[in-house]
């Protein structure tokens, strides 16, 4: 494989989004037929979200349907893409000495599932995901990305799947058309900043951003997928923002690509 891939961060939203057309699924799309084809993809999804690490490892990883209170539809929705126990098993090594199982017990949940759906339809790429550790701080993760740098170089996709703001206590249900709160407005545009700038310590250590943050980011679990994507980051790499805008004020839809 000659071509670095890029990686790329996607706000998810809405698990709708997987049986919806709107602005945000048509730029996944177009993400999808923007880069290289992948020999396989590597997502982190903020729900896989455990008390350690862990890599599916499986052949044909189901689809999880890891949600409630949503139309029939959604759930009968399947991404039947292959796995990659050769991918897992390269994942666990470049992660070495990191205790990482090979995990048969999870497969492909709605944080990446209602993505690819879009990104890459036809389901014939393999899927695998990497576990986030609720237990280790944002900077473990970061880490974390800087070690799977070498997929970049294979021909693999890495996928962050989460929010940069995620707030579903604020979040306007059953009404369009809201205007994003002033503090989402401020903390996505300062986040921009940073990434622009290359100055990924104040975003690892996010809670130092103040009470933008801590509202935007309530909970780590959304937020952790951008800083695996941030670790693949080399110095020369471009940055843009494929996807943009807030849903339901409190929740941001930005895509990153990096490369």
């Amino acid at each position: 494989m000659t071509d670095l891939m890029p990686t790329i961060f996607i706000g998810h939203g809405n698990p709708m989004n997987a049986v919806s057309k709107n602005a945000y699924t048509d730029g996944w799309a177009a993400i999808g037929k923007s880069i290289p084809r992948p020999r396989a993809i590597l997502a982190v999804s903020a729900h896989w979200y455990i008390p350690g690490c862990g890599v599916t490892a499986n052949a044909a990883p189901p689809t999880i349907h890891d949600f409630g209170g949503f139309p029939q539809e959604l759930y009968e929705i399947r991404y039947p893409a292959p796995g990659s126990p050769e991918l897992a098993r390269r994942v666990k090594d470049l992660l070495s000495p990191l205790e990482v199982p090979l995990d048969e017990s999870w497969g492909i949940d709605h944080g990446t599932w209602s993505v690819l759906t879009h990104v890459f339809p036809h389901a014939d790429i393999p899927v695998v995901q990497l576990a986030i550790d609720e237990r280790q701080p944002p900077l473990f993760h970061y880490e974390l990305g800087k070690r799977l740098a070498p997929l970049r170089e294979e021909g693999v996709l890495v996928v962050g799947s989460g929010n940069l703001v995620h707030n579903l206590h604020s979040y306007a249900w059953g009404r369009d058309g809201v205007h994003a709160y002033d503090w989402a407005v401020r903390f996505e545009q300062r986040a921009r900043e940073l990434l622009l700038a290359g100055d990924d310590a104040p975003l690892v250590a996010y809670e130092g951003l103040g009470r933008d943050a801590m509202l935007s980011v309530p909970t780590p679990d959304h937020y952790l997928p951008l800083l695996y994507v941030l670790g693949l980051r080399r110095k020369d790499d471009p940055i843009s923002f494929p996807v943009e805008g807030v849903d339901g004020g409190s929740v941001s839809m930005l895509a990153v690509r990096i490369g």
